[in-house]
């Protein structure tokens, strides 16, 4: 069985991005991130690969609370507005179906504390075989 808060501690890419465990519970997760300098691209905008890491952060918590392993069968990312740095950035991950071994998880990336949606996620479960 998987325990939330010890899989998220054991994290090693979201505790060095700086992520936050805000609340979990079954089929959601709340975490947040405020964006550091060495987060930037090119643009001094935020990198699409942090908020891909934020959102998919968030599914994992969220897709894995129920204490079973299971991990992304696929996702994709639409990116909606930027983010600078030294913004905060919240991920609200929800359940939208589970049946079986399968589920689909939204998330939604936004910056705190007005809400501006930066990007949508949507995470396909698949819970790995008991072994």
């Amino acid at each position: 069985m998987i325990d939330v808060t010890a899989f998220f501690a054991a994290d090693r890419a979201a505790q060095a991005a700086g992520i936050e465990l805000l609340a979990f519970g079954p089929g959601s997760a709340h975490i947040a991130l405020t964006v550091r300098p060495d987060q930037g691209n090119g643009l001094d905008g935020v990198h699409g690969g942090v908020v891909f890491l934020l959102a998919d952060t968030a599914f994992g918590l969220a897709c894995n609370s129920y204490g079973r392993p299971t991990v992304a069968r696929s996702c994709q990312i639409e990116f909606l507005a930027g983010a600078t740095i030294g913004d905060r950035l919240e991920a609200r991950a929800t359940e939208r179906m589970r049946s079986g071994r399968n589920g689909i998880y939204d998330v939604a990336v936004m910056t705190a504390p007005d809400g501006l949606l930066i990007a949508e996620f949507r995470g396909n479960s698949r819970e790995l075989r008991p072994t």
